[in-house]
């Protein structure tokens, strides 16, 4: 066998793609097997969009079938673990969209019931076959560029309209959905920092809830963060800003390296900035500029298609994906909770290390008793045409 047969499981918006990405044989070792949604009316469309493929209500449906070796959860966020556990206790390969969850307990069980399986576990961090994070992380693991000081990012061109919001009854509530613009958009930059440059130590946030948008959830975040040896980032997001930024600056003792516009902009220092402090006598000079290195390197790189053939090799090799493992989903889930809790504490300094998982919860789950669900008939429409 040299295929892994795929079925996908919630044909929104994103299922609908991953399934487009394997007919059009974009995932060489991955092929579709069938197709499940719950909502009958959008069964009833994806007939017409897939006609030669088996299609199911339900996961115990795709499992008794025996169509699948693998998996491709495409739910809403709260349904990704129960979807996930049911294809490991069945004996299957695994590969949920991001995040992971919407809580770290939540997460923690689902990584207990993969390990248990002996599965293969993979999560759609797509973000990560992007050459110019790849090259930066790549640069940064050498050494090279010495020690890190500071990481700034301001990742704000992932703009959501109201529209957007309506387009689906789960979205953009603390009962549906468990958050909005740091548990949807962000799940990937979160990722990659941690992916990039390690997980931080402590966490302090300023969360914004329905700033620019009618949403009980986040649409604004300046977040704060501080590592062991010192380093610190500032992160920054908004999803109501056009036309938006995306740059990533990173300081360090050999220069300043930014990525933006498809390029990763490298200054550097004529020696360690360390270096030039020990040995300068001067007043007012600073270390110079001896070389501007330009890399055109692509953000977007092979996307989801490029995670599924990872994921593909790794079923067929019977070991976990290199790319995106799925037992590192904790790492970004954390990040994730705790910016939340930072906020609802009061702005606070969060430990990450030690992450109160417990504490997390009950404070979510206080948001979910007082959530309301949307009941426009906007939102309803739209739910039957793109999610799950």
């Amino acid at each position: 066998m040299n295929k892994i047969k795929f079925a996908i499981i919630g044909v929104g918006n994103m299922g609908t793609a991953h399934a487009k990405n394997l007919l059009e044989g974009k995932v060489e070792n991955g092929e579709l097997a069938c197709l499940c949604d719950i909502s009958a009316e959008r069964r009833e469309a994806l007939k017409e969009l897939f006609p030669n493929v088996p299609l199911f209500a339900s996961v115990d449906e795709v499992i008794e079938s025996g169509l699948a070796d693998a998996l491709m959860v495409s739910v809403p966020h709260y349904d990704h673990v129960k979807t996930a556990v049911k294809g490991f206790e069945a004996g299957l390969n695994v590969l949920v969209e991001k995040p992971a969850a919407v809580y770290t307990n939540d997460v923690l069980y689902m990584n207990e019931v993969a390990k248990k399986s002996g599965k293969t576990f993979g999560l759609m961090f797509n973000q990560r076959t992007s050459p110019a994070y790849t090259k930066l992380r790549e640069m940064i693991k050498s050494g090279d560029l010495g020690r890190i000081k500071r990481v700034q990012w301001t990742i704000t061109n992932w703009y959501r309209s109201t529209s957007y919001h309506n387009s689906g009854a789960w979205r953009s509530t603390w009962a549906t959905e468990g958050g909005g613009a740091l548990i949807n958009q962000n799940p990937h930059q979160l990722d990659l920092m941690q992916w990039i440059f390690g997980m931080p130590s402590r966490i302090m946030s300023h969360v914004y809830f329905g700033k620019y948008r009618d949403l009980e959830v986040e649409d604004e975040a300046t977040l704060f963060w501080e590592y062991d040896d010192g380093m610190t980032v500032t992160y920054i997001t908004s999803t109501a800003e056009a036309p938006g930024t995306n740059r990533l600056e990173v300081a360090c003792d050999m220069g300043r390296i930014i990525v933006e516009n498809n390029k990763i902009i490298f200054d550097k220092l004529e020696m360690p900035e360390p270096e030039f402090d020990r040995t300068y006598t001067g007043a007012f000079g600073a270390p110079k500029v001896v070389e501007n290195i330009e890399l055109n390197e692509d953000i977007y790189g092979s996307g989801h298609a490029g995670i599924m053939q990872d994921f593909a090799l790794a079923c067929l090799e019977n070991r976990q994906p290199a790319l995106a493992c799925g037992f590192e989903g904790i790492n970004e889930m954390t990040i994730s909770n705790a910016c939340h809790l930072s906020t609802w504490k009061g702005n606070v300094w969060v430990d990450v290390k030690n992450f109160p998982h417990d504490e997390f919860e009950k404070y979510l789950r206080e948001k979910i008793a007082t959530s309301k669900p949307k009941t426009s008939v906007k939102a309803q429409v739209a739910d039957t045409k793109g999610t799950y």
